[in-house]
């Protein structure tokens, strides 16, 4: 049980336990429920036996039965009915006042109605509500209490209701006024969570540990983005935002994987070591602590910064911290000295702070947790932080404060306003008296985020529910003296309480009725506010408009501030694709035309490359030539790999491989090899198949394959070299030979018939999933999946030189020409008949003749065209083609399409061996299985492009720090991305198959070509 919730426990008659926290498992919060054997709990409507004796009303309308339910349900349950409003004032938002556990708890318990506003971002979700018995409905005035979070606009309150959430109008907060006057008016009881505290002044619920958690987090991203800003690399640019990752124990992950980077490479070492500096020891301070201990750090004690901060010998494979509190900077006036606590607290104005000269000029980052009001001296004021700035001792200190408490023009009274989740980050200039935003300029950046704890929504919300909870239960019951809330009430039947008295003066300076009655007249009949949008329009540059950019295209157009143009060398395929969608436009596309690429570049926020392999690194020098994000689903060549450093110092980021394979596979890969990792465990074997197939009753063609994407992305594919880990030994397989080498049987789905070949390079995977050392993995293999039958006739294929991607020098007219020529060399003819074409093939694949794969070749050749047929013969050469290659893809393409009504499927499997941390082993898998739409999109498509999308969205939206050549293996990029998918319908299931064995494959092909 929490701290807090402890101690409203102990304030309050026995109430029994608190609400569990909300498991994260769907299924074992599920398994819990059970129905009640009350008559409440089962729905039924109960009666005392006072009501009993009295015979019901004869009623003889629906609506009148209605009326008469209504009036027996609110007088025959003494408690009162509670609401959980859906919070508006900002889009970062999510949290909520009780969770769905507690809830169903207090339904139980109670017998209460709860209802719920609908929300689509709450991070619980509408069903998970309605699971636990409350009603969801966007009418809240048939409850009596409402809770919320953040302050409740004028529009929404409804008189004569109890509302409680964090007003902010206590300390006379002027911006507040004219909503607690619309409090007064509507004869509205406010209770204000900030006030819930116990006979100490000890808050009671509060979100303090959490804003310290989000706060340190932000903080250390940004000190990253001003270390890059002023031309230095760092650790710090691995590490996102708070709300990036989907729980905390994600962002410590995080933090613990950079600070194997600083114990690995050490901090810059022209900032000397690292010093964080935590003011305060309260929640606030104590959560940012909590969180910054996942770094390799030592705690010192203040008075030893400046020893630390000057030694030559102090290491850089760590960083330093020191809590400091008002004894270590506040001294008294006239003795120089900290008297004590008690004498500082009465007599403010007798006391100074030294912070400006003992610890900020020791400090990299500050990190302020501290209460403070105006009775009390600042840390630092205006004119100390310009001595700071001008003094060049103080060059590499300083960089950044993270202001937790948020108090404007407070402790630091620079500190000018508060920022958003959306701009985070701005610098003050004391030595020229200005606040601005560019990183690289002089000045310490401020971190002034004042909604810290909804970044963290799903922990601050179970701590909060918790806390809450017993408080809850004395609303309902109607018990509005309990000391806790009587002290926490504001406002009650059209007055101030008389502790807040006070506020009727700040009321009448304000002017609040005025304002209120001009922010009314405001909203007009729309309820929203007329002062129009200040969201800057997003361009995006969409290279290419094949198969995979249509789900691209609409998911990005989901948000009406994005603009697309689409640069394509197909116009035709460009119109379609735009067509009937606003804010696209259609434009050619020439990649090797310099000025016209650079132009495209420079007129955009980001470009996404959908064109073929080769051609990225293209795109990508005007992208850093012109300071624009990236983003390709294709795996990084070497020739973008050489682009890192030049990216990273144009600050860009060049995303790639964010499709499916590669793309979904590396981001339900690494969740759960992360998942294990912090479990204490270890992977020591990794396979991973992916394919993109026909449904299978749309497999009856040969090679049981159709194309869904590039058919000579596809067939290239299967010449690449590979190279993998199996059973304690290294292989390599030559291109030529990887469809001879297959691997016959792949037992995924029982149901399946499939078999698989070796993908490329499965071993430098090893350093991208942190598995390493390869030597001591028993296997790392990517794979491939086909239908039985494709490896065989794809290798024959390759041996009669259809895969030839050498220039033609002859013109043939028709594929069996071309097959001829291949078959009998200079002795081609027409005289030659299919048998001795079959006695040929036979020979050229060194196989018997009555062989029945040869029969399987042979036909599947008729099939295409590619012998003498009756229906005609398919001609050699198509448009544009000038290798076998490139006419056998035209070929295919046109042969093995999807045909209406028919449906494409992907697979995407990995097995994990695990040994836990008691040295037993395991087997864990994770399964995407996903099927095409006759109405919308392939599931290539799909797999492939809306993964690509979210990545644009998040670069779009600053979410993802690190610059450079970049694979989406963080888990700031992958928890987002899978929890989107999920939601688009693209779900991967994780199992415990196993327990005490190792993951198993067996190779070697099908035993036809030795």
């Amino acid at each position: 049980m929490s701290s807090q919730a402890s101690l409203a426990t102990r304030a309050l008659p026995r109430l029994g336990a608190v609400g569990r926290q909300l498991s994260s498992n769907t299924r074992r919060a599920s398994a819990r429920r059970h129905l009640s054997s009350s008559p409440v709990a089962m729905g039924e409507t109960y009666f005392p036996a006072s009501i009993q004796q009295h015979p019901q009303p004869s009623l003889s309308t629906l609506k009148q039965q209605q009326q008469y339910q209504k009036h027996t349900s609110a007088s025959l349950n003494p408690y009162k009915s509670i609401a959980i409003r859906r919070e508006g004032k900002n889009r970062w938002e999510r949290r909520a006042a009780l969770t769905p556990e507690a809830v169903e708890k207090l339904i139980k318990e109670t017998g209460i109605k709860v209802y719920v506003q609908p929300s689509t971002k709450r991070i619980f979700s509408d069903d998970k509500y309605r699971a636990a018995g409350a009603i969801v409905q966007e009418d809240l005035s048939p409850a009596d209490v409402i809770l919320g979070i953040k302050e409740v606009p004028v529009k929404d309150l409804i008189p004569g209701k109890t509302y409680v959430y964090f007003s902010h109008t206590h300390k006379g907060q002027k911006y507040n006024m004219p909503m607690l006057q619309d409090v007064l008016d509507k004869k509205i009881r406010l209770i204000d969570y900030e006030l819930m505290t116990d006979e100490q002044k000890h808050r009671l619920v509060l979100f303090g540990r959490h804003a310290g958690y989000a706060g340190i987090i932000d903080g250390v991203h940004g000190l990253g983005q001003r270390l890059l800003g002023l031309g230095y690399s760092s650790p710090f640019l691995h590490v996102g935002m708070a709300h990036n990752y989907k729980t905390l124990v994600s962002a410590k992950l995080a933090l613990q994987s950079m600070g194997n980077t600083i114990m690995d490479e050490g901090t810059p070492k022209e900032f000397g070591p690292m010093t964080f500096t935590f003011t305060g020891g309260g929640n606030v301070s104590k959560g940012a602590q909590d969180v910054f201990k996942s770094l390799p750090c030592e705690f010192v004690d203040p008075k030893d910064l400046p020893k630390i901060t000057s030694s030559k010998n102090t290491r850089l494979d760590r960083v330093y911290a020191a809590e400091v509190n008002i004894e270590d900077h506040i001294r008294h006036k006239t003795k120089n000295v900290f008297t004590s606590v008690e004498e500082y607290h009465a007599h403010p104005e007798l006391f100074t702070s030294v912070f400006h000269k003992e610890i900020a000029p020791y400090s990299s980052m500050v990190i302020n947790g501290a209460y403070w009001d105006a009775r009390f001296p600042r840390l630092m004021s205006t004119e100390q932080l310009k001595a700071i700035q001008s003094d060049p001792a103080n060059k590499f200190r300083m960089l950044s404060i993270a202001d937790i408490s948020c108090d404007i023009n407070g402790s630091f009274e620079f500190m000018s306003h508060a920022t958003s989740i959306e701009d985070p980050f701005f610098y003050v200039d004391a030595i020229n008296g200005r606040d601005h935003k560019d990183t690289e300029a002089p000045g310490v950046q401020i971190m002034s985020v004042d909604i810290l704890p909804s970044e963290l929504p799903l922990e601050s919300s179970q701590h909060f529910s918790n806390a809450l909870y017993p408080f809850v239960k004395e609303l309902i019951r109607g018990n509005n003296d309990h000391p806790v809330l009587a002290g926490a009430t504001v406002a009650e039947g059209g007055s101030l309480k008389p502790t807040h008295e006070g506020l009727n003066k700040v009321l009448k300076e304000t002017n609040a009725k005025e304002n209120l009655a001009k922010l009314k007249a405001s909203l007009g009949a729309t309820g929203k506010t007329s002062f129009g949008s200040s969201i800057k329009p997003k361009k995006v540059l969409l290279c290419g408009s094949g198969f995979v950019a249509g789900p691209l295209v609409n998911y990005l157009l989901r948000d009406p501030n994005v603009s697309i143009t689409i640069a394509s060398n197909s116009q035709a395929e460009a119109t379609s694709l735009a067509l009937g969608k606003p804010n696209t436009t259609v434009v050619p596309l020439d990649v090797k035309d310099n000025d016209k690429m650079a132009s495209l570049v420079k007129d955009s926020d980001i470009v996404v490359s959908f064109v073929p392999t080769p051609f990225h690194p293209i795109i990508a020098e005007h992208c850093i030539n012109e300071k624009k994000n990236m983003v390709t689903a294709s795996y990084i060549s070497p020739a973008m790999k050489a682009l890192d450093e030049r990216a990273q110092r144009a600050g860009i980021t060049i995303m790639n491989e964010i499709g499916l394979d590669p793309g979904i596979d590396h981001l339900s890969a690494m969740k759960m090899i992360d998942e294990v990792k912090a479990e204490g465990g270890k992977v020591t074997s990794f396979i991973s198949w992916c394919g993109g197939l026909p449904a299978p009753e749309a497999s009856n063609v040969p090679l049981s394959y159709k194309f869904s994407w590039s058919p000579r992305g596809v067939l290239t594919a299967g010449l690449n070299d590979a190279k993998f880990r199996m059973h304690n030994a290294f292989h390599e397989i030559p291109g030529k030979d990887l469809m001879k080498k297959h691997f016959p049987d792949v037992p995924i789905y029982p149901g399946f018939n499939l078999e698989g070949v070796a993908n490329r390079d499965s071993l430098s995977y090893v350093d991208t999933y942190g598995l390493g050392p390869v030597e001591k993995m028993d296997t790392m293999f990517r794979g491939t999946l086909r239908y039985k039958g494709y490896a065989d006739l794809m290798y024959s294929f390759n041996r009669l030189g259809l895969l030839n991607a050498e220039s033609s020098q002859q013109n043939f007219s028709s594929w069996p020409e071309f097959m001829d020529s291949v078959l009998f060399g200079n002795n081609s003819s027409n005289t030659h008949d299919n048998k001795s074409r079959r006695a040929a093939i036979a020979d050229r694949l060194d196989l018997p003749k009555n062989h029945a794969s040869v029969d399987k070749v042979v036909d599947a050749l008729q099939w295409l065209s590619l012998m003498p047929t009756s229906s005609g013969q398919a001609p050699f050469r198509a448009e544009g083609s000038t290798t076998a290659l490139d006419s056998f893809c035209a070929l295919l393409m046109n042969k093995l399409k999807y045909n209406p009504m028919e449906r494409d499927m992907v697979i995407l499997h990995h097995e994990f061996g695990v040994q836990l941390k008691d040295g037993s082993e395991q087997t864990r898998t994770s399964t995407l299985t996903s099927y095409g739409s006759f109405e919308t999109y392939t599931a290539m498509a799909k797999t492939v492009g809306l993964p690509a999308a979210m990545a644009t969205e998040m670069l779009l939206k600053g979410e993802i720090p690190e610059k450079g050549v970049l694979a989406p293996t963080l888990p700031h990029v992958y928890n987002p991305i899978l929890e989107k998918l999920d939601r688009e319908g693209v779900s991967v299931l994780e199992q415990i198959v196993q327990k005490g064995m190792r993951p198993t494959l067996k190779w070697g092909g099908s035993g036809v070509f030795k």
